[in-house]
């Protein structure tokens, strides 16, 4: 394979995934890890992506086709993962749900409820949202990334300061079972992590196929997940690891 064909194929397949470890970019393309470091330093001189450590993130420009072609995966996945995640919300409460087509997926199970405030920095969950009147929703502020739908920066710490959030759902790109989720984008990460650090619960939608993928950074150990809700084909044993580690693993 000449070598603009594999970085063609590389692209494609980070505009589905939002990122990649050289490992799994290997593997995808069909080349040794050495071929596909040497693409992506090319890559990145060209600004068609990003190198991170482990691996690369699309550049900001190349991104917006991630969010929707993510939306036509494992549909079936998500919707189970949504309705479990919704059973999980208590009326009158006050919860986080971050950007993403696996939180989204939980948003038509909310239907109904009485008393929600939902804080969001997803753009996608906010105009779901807005179609079910009997729900307070919180834009938090920030920088746009318009790709993802998301935003970012200090401004949602200053709203969230306002609330107390008893709850966060989120999504991720990547779930390790020693060592917690991973997200895409270096861009997100900081942002990510402000968010999560001020929570009691911390609810976990991933998958399965997200336990075959790392991205480059670790957004949460561990440690710090509540929940997590998978499917099926998450891997058994990462299933029991986490079980093990104090984590309530629910299989859909």
């Amino acid at each position: 394979m000449l070598s603009y064909e594999r970085q063609r194929e590389v692209l494609r397949h980070m505009r589905s995934h939002g990122a990649g470890n050289v490992n799994e970019l290997a593997a995808a393309v069909g080349v040794s890890a050495s071929t596909i470091r040497r693409d992506l330093r090319e890559m990145d001189e060209q600004g068609l992506l990003t190198r991170v450590h482990g691996g690369a993130s699309l550049a900001d420009t190349d991104i917006e086709s991630a969010h929707t072609a993510r939306q036509n995966e494992h549909v079936a996945e998500k919707r189970r993962i949504g309705e479990a995640a919704a059973k999980l919300v208590r009326d009158h409460s006050t919860i986080l749900i971050t950007g993403g087509t696996t939180t989204e997926a939980m948003l038509p199970f909310l239907e109904g409820r009485e008393g929600l405030t939902i804080l969001t920095n997803g753009l996608n969950i906010a105009v779901q949202l807005s179609r079910q009147s009997a729900i307070t929703v919180v834009v938090l502020g920030g920088i746009l990334r318009p790709g993802e739908l998301s935003l970012l920066g200090s401004l949602a710490e200053q709203t969230l300061d306002e609330f107390r959030v008893e709850s966060a759902f989120i999504g991720s790109y990547g779930v390790d079972a020693a060592s917690g989720i991973y997200g895409a984008s270096v861009h997100e990460a900081s942002t990510d992590r402000m968010l999560l650090r001020r929570l009691d619960s911390l609810v976990v939608l991933a998958d399965g196929s997200k336990f075959t993928q790392r991205g480059p950074v670790r957004l949460a150990g561990v440690e710090q997940i509540t929940t997590l809700i998978t499917d099926s084909t998450a891997p058994t044993a990462d299933v029991k690891a986490l079980s093990a580690a104090g984590v309530e693993v629910l299989v859909v």
